[in-house]
């Protein structure tokens, strides 16, 4: 609903009060403000004030002004921003422009009119220090500041104002580009840091970047009042470096305050912090402690028995720390901790992971395990198994309510869940999973069978076709509420990772796991059971012959907004395009897809169903054998009006690939203020330096495969 809509509505409330009708503006305020709620705040105060007095005095509610936040409102250019921000100037107390990379650094300075904000998020905006010193001089109130730290960055340009307004800070997030301490060294009451380090180890020209910051520069003694710290890095030696430093303070003294220490380092290495053990005694002590995340090299048994003994944690992440899941079940469920039923957010992924080329039933996650923990955690509501593995045996003896489906059913609150494809399978072609070679399931990444007389082997493949969905039935009935679904085979790698050292050292050496072929089109299908589903990822899973379950879960779940698929089936094929197709068709409130398959066709057809997605506003096709027709691509885009970012990383040549991206750019950017249009051969050499150039908030959520599951507070796109 726009300014022209609500007008329009406004003339038929005038035509139905003469039938004594009853119109839009008979409703009470309070049913108004709530539909004048899920409106952006620009068209609230350009359009839809400006229709009538009460609709005028309604938008101006305080309700509807103090927390403003523009993150995704596409459509508003720097003109648009500026005005309407002249308007809130005397209302706003949270501003949030997060991931507002399309408007100019000029914008930026008419923040300075808001002097009541004490919250203010420009992350991913273009400021530079001289104008962030600006912004900061205007804005005495301001308590939580939320900024990127970018190349040009020089703590020196600050001004005295700005200094001052620094001091007063309670709460700091920074997204460093570069080596640098931000403005930490002036942020002397900070409860809560938050950081993220996404610095490449190498120049644009591909010489070394150096990490060499005086300790005493970070003025860490400010840490004293501490409350909160969360690092989230990207891979490279120089973000783990950085890092240190930062923490180099904890070496003398842990905060006494400290209650939430979250720190996630991709890779098999993270390097050793020698404090790690002290800062986990400290932690313990207090009984105070409320989220925890440490890298596998800083944590042992010990260390976890000290920091969790004594504690009721709502946040727990143990991810990428296999062999430790032994200790990690015996703190949650043996008394280590205090109430388990505190915990709301418990990350596992990859705890149980092994490092050589053999499994067996001890590497697995035990289903009376399970069961107990998803008992004694009964209040989660994120929980993330990817990179693990649950094989369900159907033998006599063992009650059907052990399957970790039925498990999970138990967790009533769940809204978002990430599971090992190997999970759902119920079990029923046990025999046949385990005689199937683990090899065998890289379908066309390995060399065909030799021609000739093959060993005979009785119902070898079908169990992709057997019904074997009452686990996964069980959870649909037990958990109605999820909202984000992610089903990751074990062994999958994605083309495009958002942390390539960490995925890749999770798979296993010797390829995908036996068990997650047997999930088929009709798992997929029985997700239909979700009917609030609406984020969804589908990524390594074989089984999937023709896609079938795609198109009845599209039918059935409604809500669908956001949709991953990653290598679908056979990977030297794509057997389930027709299903796509309707699929899309289908999805009419879709508003992102990201589609990764070796050998996609993006041919007119294809362009034509994504049509039918008419809100779609986010569009990622990766494809290393993928072709795509450029006219189709561009009638698409004037179809979807909604559609600012556009990325296809597939085949072709350079000179095909810029010719289009320039076509879109200018037909569209003129229109769509926020458009992003990205198209690059994915072989190519110089293919990183293209992605760096990628805004990061789109790179997070949409374009890099990752998990956004149980992840950190604050730091998690979703």
């Amino acid at each position: 609903m726009d300014g022209h809509r609500a007008q329009a509505a406004c003339e038929e409330d005038r035509e139905w009060s003469a039938q004594d009708a009853v119109g839009l503006l008979d409703l009470s305020d309070e049913i108004l403000l709530c539909i004048l709620h899920h409106l952006p705040a620009c068209d609230l105060l350009l359009n839809v004030a400006n229709v009538c007095h009460k609709l005028r005095t309604l938008c101006y509610d305080k309700t509807l002004l103090s927390d403003v936040c523009l993150s995704q409102h596409y459509s508003a250019n720097d003109m648009t921003v500026v005005r309407a921000l002249d308007k809130l100037s005397n209302h706003v107390q949270s501003l949030s422009l997060n991931g507002c990379y399309w408007l100019s650094c000029s914008t930026l300075k008419h923040l300075s009119r808001c002097r009541g904000v004490t919250q203010l998020d420009v992350t991913g905006c273009r400021l530079t220090t001289v104008r962030l010193s600006h912004l900061l001089s205007g804005l005495s109130l301001l308590r939580c500041l939320a900024f990127d730290v970018t190349s040009g960055f020089s703590s020196g340009q600050l001004s005295s104002e700005a200094v001052e307004t620094l001091g007063r800070l309670s709460e700091l997030r920074q997204t460093l580009l570069t080596p640098s301490y931000g403005v930490v060294p002036y942020c002397t009451k900070l409860r809560k840091l938050m950081l993220q380090f996404d610095i490449s180890d190498v120049t644009r020209e591909g010489v070394g970047v150096s990490c060499q910051l005086m300790v005493g520069q970070s003025s860490v003694p400010h840490y004293q009042q501490l409350e909160e710290f969360t690092a989230r890095l990207a891979p490279g030696e120089v973000n783990q470096t950085l890092l240190l430093l930062y923490l180099a303070v904890f070496s003398v003294h842990i905060p006494e305050r400290l209650r939430v220490f979250l720190v996630s380092i991709p890779g098999p290495y993270p390097v050793h912090w020698p404090s790690s053990h002290t800062l986990a005694q400290s932690l313990g002590q207090r009984g105070d402690l409320e989220a925890l995340q440490l890298p596998r090299t800083w944590l042992n048994f010990s260390s976890l028995k000290l920091a969790l003994e004594g504690n009721s944690p709502r946040h727990l992440s143990f991810s990428r720390c296999p062999g430790m899941w032994p200790q990690v079940f015996q703190s949650l469920l043996e008394g280590g901790v205090v109430d388990s039923g505190q915990l709301t957010c418990l990350n596992l992924s990859g705890i149980n992971q092994v490092w050589t080329d053999c499994r067996n039933i001890e590497d697995q996650l035990l289903a009376s395990t399970m069961s107990r923990l998803t008992i004694a955690c009964s209040n989660l509501k994120h929980l993330n198994l990817m990179h693990t593995h649950y094989h369900h045996e159907n033998v006599p003896g063992l009650n059907g309510n052990t399957h970790l489906c039925s498990s999970l059913a138990n967790l009533k609150n769940l809204h978002s869940l990430t599971l090992p494809a190997c999970a759902l399978s119920d079990g029923v072609q046990a025999n046949n999973s385990n005689n199937t070679s683990p090899s065998s399931l890289l379908l066309g990444l390995k060399k065909s069978a030799r021609v000739g007389l093959q060993s005979y082997k009785p119902d070898l493949g079908q169990s992709s076709a057997v019904d074997s969905t009452s686990g996964l039935a069980q959870l649909t009935a037990g958990c109605p509420g999820i909202e984000t679904l992610e089903i990751i085979g074990p062994g999958f790698v994605s083309f495009l990772p958002r942390l390539e050292p960490c995925t890749r050292s999770s798979v296993e050496p010797r390829g995908m796991c036996a068990w997650a072929r047997g999930v088929g089109d009709a798992h997929i299908a029985a997700l239909e059971g979700f009917k609030k589903l609406s984020c969804l990822t589908l990524a390594g899973l074989p089984g999937i012959l023709k896609g079938t379950g795609l198109v009845q879960m599209a039918k059935q779940c409604k809500s669908l907004k956001v949709l991953s698929l990653a290598n679908i089936g056979v990977v030297k094929t794509m057997n389930y395009t027709p299903a796509l197709l309707e699929t899309l068709r289908h999805s009419t409130q879709l508003q992102e897809l990201r589609l990764e398959q070796p050998y996609l066709n993006a041919n007119s057809a294809f362009f034509e169903a994504l049509s039918c997605c008419s809100l779609l506003r986010r569009l990622c096709l990766i494809s290393r054998s993928g072709t795509f027709d450029p006219s189709a691509a561009e009638t698409f885009m004037e179809r979807c009006r909604h559609v600012v970012m556009c990325h296809l990383f597939m085949g072709g040549t350079l000179v095909g690939c810029r010719t289009l991206q320039k076509t879109l750019m200018e037909r569209f950017s003129g229109e769509r203020p926020a458009l992003s249009v990205v198209i690059y051969p994915l072989h190519h050499e110089d293919l990183p330096s293209v992605i760096r150039d990628i805004p990061l908030t789109l790179l997070d959520t949409v374009t890099l495969f990752q998990s956004h599951v149980a992840q950190p507070p604050h730091l998690s796109p979703y």
